[in-house]
């Protein structure tokens, strides 16, 4: 891990968690991944969508240590899902880090491209 985001990650010296998203892993401070572990919690349980993206998110999660040279081991089955057998991308974006396959950013980077100011649209709505 970078040494600017070592600092940002380890909040209150407690190890951050790296879990899964669509394409990419993402590695979270403590307190950060239990905010959306409570975000979770508040939505009602029963509710198929919210069983299964806890399933994904929150189950398919670990704690993630760093070494004394701020590394971190990412399991097999977490490489194989976001294909990091190559060149990486890691990215700060708000309270995480994402861990791109590199090939696999830059096309959704290009697919963002073509549709930026519909999504920036979309943002300023919300």
């Amino acid at each position: 891990i970078p040494a600017g985001f070592r600092m940002e990650i380890q909040t209150g010296g407690n190890n951050p968690f790296l879990t899964r998203a669509k394409d990419h892993l993402q590695l979270y401070p403590a307190e950060a991944f239990k905010k959306v572990e409570q975000d979770l919690e508040s939505k009602p349980s029963f509710e198929p969508n919210v069983q299964e993206f806890a399933r994904h998110f929150i189950g398919g999660s670990s704690e993630c240590p760093l070494d004394a040279q701020g590394r971190i081991t990412i399991p097999a089955h977490d490489r194989d899902f976001a294909d990091l057998a190559g060149k990486i991308t890691l990215l700060g974006v708000l309270d995480k880090i994402e861990i791109w396959n590199q090939d696999r950013y830059e096309a959704a980077q290009q697919k963002i491209l073509e549709s930026l100011n519909d999504i920036q649209k979309a943002v300023s709505e919300l």
